[in-house]
This record gives structure tokens, sequence and C-alpha cells, in this order.
């Protein structure tokens, strides 16, 4: 990265703050800052490679303006980068973008136009209007300029805490970590950097292992900042050279980092902006550490707000959700709260009647600690009670736990998908339509999650899985099975 690189992307970026986490220090035994680019203009650090981009492109390429496809913060810095350079910006979204994100770019004087339900087919279009327009495509990650754009973030850590030992970088298409890396590598080789994916949307990492650049059948939807099938081709080659060690966090691991966060700094970061810091708070730091977490981004529409609130106590450690079967007899859920409960706060309950002598009641219980959780199985267990833990069941976290009923005695040959839908007008509709009417539906569950996508627990009955499968993947819609959930044997099979 050079130096005019660097002065150019603060025509319009910030020096972003690198505050000490007194929380998130104190959990994790070490010294640990957060690196604030969730406080630049668009709330991202897309804005640092997207106008070191574009602040490059020649008279004539400024003259046909630029293009990019993005769903979110890409589109953001794509347009307030061309509104500061005073060039015509066009922003290719997919349909299923929340209007808030729509509004933004708007705001910053790009023209939108939504296409497709996803990013893949919202870029197909924006291929076809370069071809139309001539415009100069932005690419949001796999771009030498674009990456040495986010470099500036290592010249600003190495500034500001020159004896940082670790830093900790959120990751998606790896314009981020390579930009990073590829600047603090040079200058310090000794600063470990390490890459953070969801567990459900880790392309680099799975790149990593194979050795070459693989593509996800499917990615996690939660953290939508960072969810990307395929690494970059440039940033594959920086990252193979210069990142020390590749991990994952769950889905809760986020939400809890998304918590503290917001107790250090009252600021609410997205999914993928806490992603570095649920890594820290996991990995195995040694105690003189200082470690960095990239906040990358803040971008993220309040309606989130319930479910990561919802799922940050699973992921703290401090809450556990069980399924328990309990007598059918008068006094015997008094009896249950008696004998195990006591002592533990209720978050919740709820209770189904499954046989003349039996009923399945979904409880979740606060506990302080990982003793503390042990000492109340322990109680499960001398008291015989059946039970199961579904703490580690997205299934359970994101359906059962607000399905109504009981097991099923009627469903024949029945198969249980999830499945993710495009978070549009009419988007049930034109799936239901596209099943079409071969096979019954058992089982039916949607929650808003206020998100681009949502997920649907939908089962079906059939004796030909291979022809339903065959049928659920011409319609386009990701899917995955779910029948071998604990939570759904338990509570619905």
């Amino acid at each position: 990265m050079s130096a005019q690189a660097s002065s150019r992307v603060y025509d319009v970026a910030i020096k972003t703050p690198l505050e000490f986490a007194v929380k998130s220090s104190g959990a994790s035994g070490s010294a640990v800052y957060l690196k604030r680019e969730d406080l630049q203009p668009v709330h991202s650090f897309k804005l640092r490679g997207a106008y070191n981009k574009i602040s490059q492109l020649t008279k004539d390429e400024r003259g046909r303006g630029v293009i990019a496809a993005s769903a979110g913060n890409h589109a953001q810095g794509v347009a307030l980068a061309a509104q500061k350079l005073g060039i015509d910006a066009l922003v290719v979204m997919p349909r299923t973008t929340p209007s808030i994100k729509i509004d933004a770019v708007k705001a910053y004087g790009a023209t939108v136009e939504l296409a497709g339900d996803n990013y893949s087919e919202a870029a197909e279009h924006c291929k076809q209007r370069i071809r139309e327009t001539g415009r100069t495509f932005i690419h949001p990650f796999d771009d030498p300029l674009v990456i040495a754009g986010q470099g500036t973030i290592g010249q600003e850590i190495l500034e500001q805490l020159p004896d940082v030992t670790h830093i900790f970088v959120p990751v998606g298409g790896g314009g981020l970590i390579a930009g990073i890396a590829q600047h603090v590598k040079k200058l310090r080789p000794d600063i470990q950097i390490i890459s953070v994916e969801p567990q459900d949307s880790n392309a680099l990492q799975a790149s990593i292992r194979q050795n070459e650049r693989v593509t996800l059948p499917h990615v996690g939807i939660f953290a939508d900042g960072v969810a990307v099938k395929q690494i970059g081709e440039t940033t594959f080659k920086i990252t193979q050279k210069t990142v020390d060690d590749f991990i994952t966090v769950t889905t809760d691991q986020i939400c809890a980092a998304i918590k503290s966060i917001f107790e250090d700094t009252r600021s609410i970061v997205e999914p993928a902006g806490a992603l570095a810091l649920a890594g820290i708070v996991q990995y195995d730091l040694p105690k003189n550490a200082r470690a960095v977490a990239i906040c990358s981004g803040a971008n993220m529409t309040f309606e989130r707000l319930g479910q990561v609130a919802e799922r940050t106590l699973l992921g703290s450690g401090r809450e556990i959700v069980l399924g328990i079967e309990l007598p059918e007899a008068p006094g015997a859920l008094a009896k249950f709260c008696t004998e195990v409960v006591n002592g533990h706060t209720i978050n919740e309950f709820s209770y189904r009647k499954a046989a003349e002598n039996a009923a399945h009641a979904f409880i979740g219980l606060a506990v302080n600690d990982a003793p503390d959780k042990q000492h109340l199985m322990d109680k499960l267990h001398n008291h015989d009670y059946t039970y199961t833990d579904f703490s580690g069941s997205d299934v359970a976290k994101e359906h059962t736990r607000h399905m109504i009923g009981g097991r099923t005695t009627t469903a024949i040959h029945e198969h249980i998908y999830e499945v993710t839908f495009p978070e549009r007008p009419r988007a049930l509709a034109d799936f239901l339509h596209a099943i079409g009417h071969t096979w019954n539906i058992s089982l039916f569950h949607y929650r808003s999650a206020a998100s681009d996508y949502g997920k649907v627990l939908i089962g079906f009955e059939t004796v030909d899985q291979k022809a339903l499968e065959a049928k659920l993947r011409s319609v386009g819609f990701d899917f995955m099975q779910a029948d071998a959930d604990a939570s759904l044997k338990f509570f619905i099979r």
C-alpha cells in the first residue's frame, strides 16, 4: 500500500478510534481493543476500498460512471465515494434488500436498480448493465485497489497500538483481511493475523484446508455481511501467505459479542461487525496478548435486535435450553420447579401434553457458568427426569421453541427440511406454486427474522425423497434436511 493510496482514502473516510474494551478484556484475560469501523460515515469499512478504487479511475472511466452489485455496506461505500468525486453511480441491489439500506444508497445520490432475490442474481443483472452502459465495475473485495484501501486500517492499528500482538478480522470475500494482513506483515511479521468466519459461512477456512478455492453449497444468513460462498481469487492468494490462523464462531457467540460491544461502547454493531470479537473470546490467547477486533460495520435493521437479544444468553453460556419429559399428573409441574428449577431463573417455558401419562416441556433456564449448568443437570439426573439439551441446536432455537403442538401420529414417510426464503412479497406463494401438489405438507413453521432472508421449517410426506429433493433444487432456494435434529425427534416425530 502506497502513502498516496493512504492519503487518498482520508479524503472521505476517517481514522477510526481504537477503544479499550473493558468487559471483553476481563472475559478473555488479555487486553482487547475495538477498531471502530462502525463509526465511518457509512457505518462500515467498505468506504475505504471503494474510494481508493474510484478515485484512481481515468477521466474517460469517470465520464462513463461506475456500477456495483451489493445488498448493503459496499453499496453505500460506492455511493458516497462516487458522490464525493462527482461521478455517476448505479447500484444493483436484490429485491430482498430492506428499505433502510436502499434509502441510504439513494441518499448519497446513486441510482438504485432492484434485481433478483439474492446477491448472485443481482450480480448477473449487474453484468448485463455493464455491457449496456459501459460503466466501470467496482468489485466489493477482489480488486487490488479495493484491497489496498482496506489496508489503511492495518496502518492505523500499528500507529495507535504499536505493541499489538494479534489482529482478529471478520471475513466474507476476504478484501478486509487481505488488505490488513498485506500491510501489517510487511512491517511487523510477528503480529498474528486471525481470520474469523461464521461456522456456516467459512469459505476461506474451507479453501485453506483444500489448498484451493472452494464454493460452499450454501451459507448461513445470520451474519449477512459475510455470507459469501467463495473467497476472492486475489484475496485467497494473499491470505494463504499472510494469515496465521483461521477460526469459526457460532451464531450464539456472535450475538454474545454484539452484547459485549454494546456494554463497552453503547453502540450496536451488525452480526458481521461482531465476528472478530466473538473470535477473540473463543481463542486461547496468551495472558500478555494485546488483541484488536475489527468492528467492521453497524448496518443492521432495528427489528433484528429482538432475534439477537433472544440468542445472546446462549452465546455467553448464561442460558441452557432443555426438552424435558414430565409426568402428566396433577402437581407434576410444581414438583419439577421445586426439585430442579429452584434457584434458577426461567426465561422460557412451553408445555404440551403428549400422551395420557406424559408431557413435553421446552424450558430456557438462566445459569451462572459451566459449573452451575452441571449442577442443574445433576439435579435432573438425580430426580430421574428424561431430558435433552438443545442449547447447541439451531433448529430448536429458530423453529421448535416457537412451535405449538406435539408429536404427530398420522404423518407417513415424513421428511423435514429447512428452506431459506428471500424476504419479499409473494416469495412463499411462488415457492408453494413451484413445488406443486405432488406432496402433502405435514409441518410448516416460519418466523420473520427482519433480514433479507428468512427460514422455513417444512415437512413433506413422500416415499420418493430423491424426487422431492430434485424438485426443491429446481425451485432455486437453498435447503438442508433437518430430520436428524434432536428437537424435532423430541417434540414432533
